[in-house]
């Protein structure tokens, strides 16, 4: 296998006479498949041997019952597979994944020495023909090739070689999503669970994380590795590696931690961890916040987000006095802090502020005052979090809306990240916070605030967004600052063109039914103004408003009449 050698042999033609003694016939045969074993562990020899038509033969010698000549052939053809797209082709013609696969099938029970070896030399083969080609690993996994590979796990656990061929294939077909719904149907996670317990090294480990990583990605999977005890697993690797700062150690509480949050993603095994909160596994990972491992904070920050999916979760949560602790994260963040972290601690505490009974508790916590103190962050995902917290605490919260809208450092940071145009999600957030202001408050001093600080403009543009959510919130905050402060916001409601943009909303066949009513409404309330009145009458209003009277949606064609009335009144 010397590159010299190999040199030698190629420029000799002695190749393309190999192809004539690859027969079963042939008493030289396993000798010769052993050559072009060695001569294909050279990269440069893998096209020579396929264009010397070395493969279809090889892929013949499959069928043969001489367990050194499939010895020999399974090495080959898997040596010139290996990172060769021209090898791989060949061995695809030619038929040889099948041969392989009903090989490991036939041979799959025996526990015998030479058949472990044949069947780790298959696997291998395997996996060189597969590796990182998503059209041969489907190929594969139609082949049935998961549920064999599955069986032989089981089989010859003890086997370290053959378990790791195994490892590294399913490492290989895991990362397909065709590959999962086949996994769930096989006993992979009892599987690999067993296996994970009884391994020291971490090499081997980590290993087996390489594959749990993408299966846990299937929520019938995450399921049954619950149930198989794989967070049992995880919890002990937490405690064992966490005051460690071994690299090794280090890099298993990541793994360990960061697996035990994709397992909470899943509804099921996520409610089956937190047991009512009286789980041991939620009450260990609820310990994780206080710890001084930024690893396990932001681990624990986003298991609580992911605990936090559901209204009774969250109420549970809020009345055992979890906030208390992610308050205290954040306090710990607030200077040069962790962004990860922060992020984490800002969701679990956004998730937690959804249901309604929770809002004025956290409140009267001091959410709110907590969260404000990451204001100064130039972080996009920190600010796209605290701005979701925020809007979600003041739903409904007439009192914590108006003493936010009041606050002039915050309108003014939304203001500003509302030109975030490199950052659509900021953007949106800050805008929606705006309006949430405004509709929760309904409060002039709020309004006058907003206007002050230049707010007005955001919220016309808002109402010509694509989302229909964000256009209705934006025409209800506007119909209530043209209600309530119409003289102090008169001037900037017109510099942003708000009447052209109802006209257009107006005539659009397109637009929803509640934007049509939302701006006829706040058209009637617009035409107390003198000059945005005489852009109402200067723009054909009238038409516009008379068709809809005879619109689909009742609401919209009252509202329409209505309106017809108010505008011809004022005309």
């Amino acid at each position: 296998s010397d590159m010299e050698t190999s040199e030698k042999i190629q420029k000799s033609g002695v190749l393309q006479v190999f192809a004539s003694l690859l027969t079963p016939q042939s008493s030289c045969t396993a000798k010769v498949a052993n050559i072009v074993a060695e001569v294909a562990r050279n990269e440069f020899m893998r096209n020579p041997c396929v264009d010397a038509g070395l493969v279809p033969p090889l892929v013949q010698l499959l069928n043969c019952k001489d367990q050194e000549v499939l010895l020999q052939t399974g090495r080959a053809l898997g040596n010139i597979c290996y990172d060769s797209h021209e090898g791989r082709n060949a061995v695809d013609h030619a038929g040889g994944a099948h041969i392989v696969v009903d090989q490991i099938r036939s041979l799959c029970s025996k526990t015998d020495p030479a058949s472990e070896k044949l069947l780790t030399v298959f696997c291998g083969m395997l996996m060189n023909y597969s590796n990182e080609n998503d059209t041969l690993q489907s190929q594969l996994i139609n082949m049935g090739v998961i549920p064999t590979l599955v069986k032989l796990l089981g089989i010859h656990c003890q086997n370290a070689a053959l378990t790791e061929m195994c490892l590294v294939a399913f490492g290989n077909l895991a990362e397909l999503e065709s590959s999962k719904e086949q996994f769930a149907y096989t006993n992979i996670a009892e599987e690999l669970v067993k296996l994970f317990k009884k391994q020291i090294e971490h090499d081997k480990k980590e290993m087996i994380f390489e594959v749990l990583a993408p299966l846990a990605e299937n929520d019938v999977i995450k399921l049954q590795l619950v149930e198989a005890g794989l967070v049992e697993c995880l919890l002990e690797i937490v405690q064992k590696t966490v005051d460690s700062d071994k690299e090794d150690d280090v890099a298993e509480l990541k793994t360990a931690s960061d697996l035990m949050v994709l397992l909470l993603l899943g509804d099921e095994s996520m409610q089956k961890l937190f047991e009512g909160g009286k789980g041991s596994v939620f009450q260990r990972v609820l310990s994780w916040i206080p710890s001084n491992s930024h690893q396990l904070q932001l681990a624990g920050a986003l298991a609580i987000a992911n605990f936090a999916r559901n209204d009774g979760n969250c109420i549970h949560m809020v009345d055992n006095g979890i906030v208390q602790k992610l308050m205290d994260l954040l306090d710990r963040h607030v200077e040069d802090g962790n962004v990860t972290v922060q992020h984490a601690a800002l969701s679990a505490l956004r998730n937690l502020a959804i249901p309604v009974l929770n809002k004025a508790k956290m409140l009267s916590a001091g959410v709110a005052e907590a969260v404000l103190k990451f204001l100064r962050s130039e972080m996009p995902p920190v600010q796209f979090k605290l701005l979701g917290t925020l809007r979600m605490l003041i739903d409904a919260q007439a009192e914590a809306a108006e003493q936010l809208g009041k606050n002039v450092k915050l309108v003014e940071r939304l203001v500003e990240w509302c030109e975030a145009k490199d950052h659509a999600g900021v953007m949106g957030e800050s805008n929606r916070l705006l309006s949430a202001l405004i509709r929760h408050s309904k409060s002039k001093d709020v309004i006058r605030t907003i206007v002050q600080s230049g707010g007005i403009k955001h919220l016309v543009t808002m109402a010509t967004s694509e989302h229909v959510i964000m256009q209705n919130e934006a025409l209800v905050a506007l119909a209530l600052i043209a209600a309530l402060e119409l003289g102090t916001a008169e001037k900037d409601l017109e510099n942003a063109q708000l009447v052209q943009i109802l006209h257009r909303l107006l005539s659009d066949d397109r637009s929803a039914p509640e934007i049509k009513y939302n701006s006829m409404v706040l058209i009637c309330a617009l035409i107390g103004s003198e000059p945005l009145q005489k852009e109402v009458q200067s723009m054909a209003f009238l038409e516009v408003v008379s068709k809809l009277r005879s619109h689909e949606n009742k609401t919209v064609a009252q509202q329409a009449s209505l309106t017809e009335q108010r505008l011809a009144v004022e005309s």
